[in-house]
C-alpha cells in the first residue's frame, strides 16, 4: 500500500466506497467515504492546497500498523503542497490518532480542522514527546471528546508541538473550561476562539492563571455563560498582549463602576448582545474599536482619544451620543434606534468622521434635521441604506417620505435669513432716494 494510501487509512478511509474531487480553480479537494478499494482516486488531490474528508467511522483500523517510514515515502510527504486539511463527519478514534499525528511532520500541512467529529477513547501521547509539527492552527467545532481536566500530561507529551501553535479554536463544543496547566502549554497562541460553548465566570478565571496563554492577542468568548464584567475583566488582567476582546451574545449583568484595569493593550472591545442597559465602566482606555450594538442602550456618554470605530447599532438611544470626545472617531454607526435628528454641528467639525450608518430612525424633517442628513449624504459620509431606508417620522406632513425629498431650501428652512437682508437693502435704497 502507497503512502497516501496509508495516510488516509489512518486519518480519513471509511467502510462505504467513495471518490475524491477536485476543483483545479480554488485547490481545493473533497474526499466521500473513501475506502481501500476507492483510495485511487486520491491521487487527483496531490496538487490541492486544501484537503477535506468527509464522513464514516475508523474504528476498523484501530489495530493497523503503523510503523515508521522509508527516507523515500518522507521525501514524497515533503512533496506534497497540501497546506490544510478538513475532517467532517468522522467517529475518529484518540489512540489511532495519536499513533497517525506523527506522519504530520513529514509535510508541510499547516492548518490542521474538525468539524463534527467524536474523539473516542483516549489515546497514548508519550509517542508524541519532543516531537514537532508543522500545523501552526488547529480548529475543532462541534467535536465531542472526554473532558480535559486531568489530561495535563496528555498535553505536556505534546507541549514541543503546542508551543509553537499559534492559532487555537475549540467552538460549539460544549468546553466548560480549559485547565489552567493545559494553557501554560501555549506559549505561543496568538489566538484563541471558544465561542459557542459552556464558560462561565468562575471556570473563566481559572483558565486564564498566571503563566497562561502569555502571548494571546486575539480571544474569543462568544455567547457562552458569562454574567459578570467584573469577573471577566479580572480574568483577562493577566493577558498582556491582548488586542482583541470578543464577548458578545453573553448575558452581562450591569454592575457598579469597577476599579478592575483592562490590559492596557487591548484595541478592539465587541460588547454587542450582551444585554446591557449602560456604559459600563471603566473602558479600555486605548481602544480603537468598540462595538456595543443589539443592546438596550438608552444613552451613551464616553470619552476615548483613541477610538476610530464606534457601532451602536440596534439600541434604544433617543439622541446620537456627543462624540466630541472622541477626536480620532472614523466610523459612527447607528442604524435602528430612535434618534430623531444627528449633531450635524459635531460631525462637519470631525475631519476623520467619514463613515456614518444612521438608517431605520424616526427622523424629524425639519429643515435642521434633513438639512443635516443631506449635506452628510452629500459628502459621501452616509453608508449602505440611504436613501432608501432613511424616512421622515415627522412632522405629520412628512410622515413617510424619503429624508432626501424634503426639501431644504435657504428660502423654505430660513425665510428670515432671506427677509431681513431684503428689507435691508429696500431701507438703503430709500435713504439713497431721498
Amino acid at each position: 500500500m502507497n503512502v497516501a494510501a496509508l495516510l488516509l487509512l489512518g486519518l480519513g478511509l471509511l467502510e462505504a466506497e467513495g471518490r475524491c474531487f477536485f476543483n483545479r480553480t480554488q485547490e481545493h479537494c473533497v474526499c466521500y467515504n473513501l475506502s481501500e478499494e476507492s483510495v485511487s482516486s486520491i491521487i487527483q488531490c496531490l496538487p490541492a492546497s486544501v484537503v477535506e474528508f468527509l464522513g464514516g467511522e475508523l474504528e476498523r483500523y484501530i489495530a493497523f500498523p503503523i510503523s515508521n517510514l522509508d527516507p523515500s515515502a518522507i521525501e514524497m510527504l515533503g512533496s506534497l503542497v497540501i497546506r490544510k486539511i478538513i475532517f467532517g463527519d468522522l467517529l475518529v478514534p484518540e489512540i489511532l490518532l495519536a499513533r497517525v499525528l506523527r506522519l504530520f511532520s513529514y509535510t508541510q500541512v499547516q492548518e490542521l480542522v474538525f468539524e463534527r467529529c467524536i474523539f473516542e477513547g483516549r489515546g497514548n501521547w508519550d509517542e508524541m514527546a519532543r516531537q514537532d509539527l508543522p500545523i501552526l492552527s488547529l480548529h475543532f467545532h462541534n467535536v465531542t471528546s472526554a473532558p480535559l481536566t486531568g489530561r495535563e500530561q496528555d498535553f505536556s507529551s505534546l507541549s514541543s508541538w503546542l508551543e509553537t501553535l499559534q492559532e487555537l479554536a475549540v467552538t460549539g463544543s460544549h468546553v466548560t473550561t480549559l485547565p489552567c496547566g493545559i494553557g501554560r502549554v501555549f506559549r505561543a497562541l496568538r489566538s484563541l476562539d471558544m465561542a459557542q460553548n459552556s464558560v462561565g465566570d468562575e471556570s473563566l478565571m481559572l483558565t486564564f492563571c498566571k503563566g497562561a496563554f502569555p502571548q494571546l492577542q486575539v480571544l474569543s468568548l462568544q455567547r457562552n455563560n458569562l454574567t459578570s464584567y467584573h469577573s471577566v475583566c479580572e480574568s483577562v488582567q493577566l493577558l498582556p498582549e491582548l488586542q482583541h476582546l470578543d464577548l458578545s451574545q453573553n448575558k452581562l449583568m450591569a454592575e457598579l463602576s469597577s476599579s478592575c484595569q483592562w490590559p492596557a493593550s487591548l484595541r478592539i472591545f465587541n460588547l454587542s448582545d450582551t444585554g446591557l442597559d449602560k456604559v459600563l465602566t471603566p473602558l479600555p482606555p486605548s481602544l480603537e474599536v468598540l462595538d456595543m450594538g443589539c443592546n438596550h442602550l438608552h444613552t451613551v456618554d464616553i470619552s476615548l482619544s483613541s477610538l476610530k470605530k464606534l457601532f451602536l447599532s440596534q439600541n434604544m438611544l433617543q439622541a446620537s451620543p456627543s462624540i466630541r470626545n472622541c477626536p480620532m472617531l472614523e466610523t459612527l454607526h447607528l442604524d435602528n434606534n430612535l434618534i430623531t435628528e444627528l449633531p450635524w454641528d459635531e460631525v462637519k467639525l470631525l475631519g476623520h468622521l467619514w463613515d456614518v450608518a444612521a438608517a431605520g430612525n424616526p427622523y424629524n424633517c425639519s429643515c435642521s434635521g434633513a438639512g443635516g442628513l443631506q449635506a452628510l449624504a452629500g459628502m459621501g459620509h452616509l453608508g449602505q441604506g440611504w436613501p432608501q431606508d432613511y424616512t421622515c417620522h415627522s412632522p405629520p406632513h412628512y410622515q413617510g417620505r424619503l429624508v432626501k425629498d424634503v426639501p431644504v431650501s435657504v428660502l423654505q428652512c430660513n425665510s428670515a435669513a432671506v427677509i431681513a437682508p431684503v428689507c435691508v437693502a429696500l431701507a438703503l435704497l430709500g435713504v439713497a432716494g431721498a
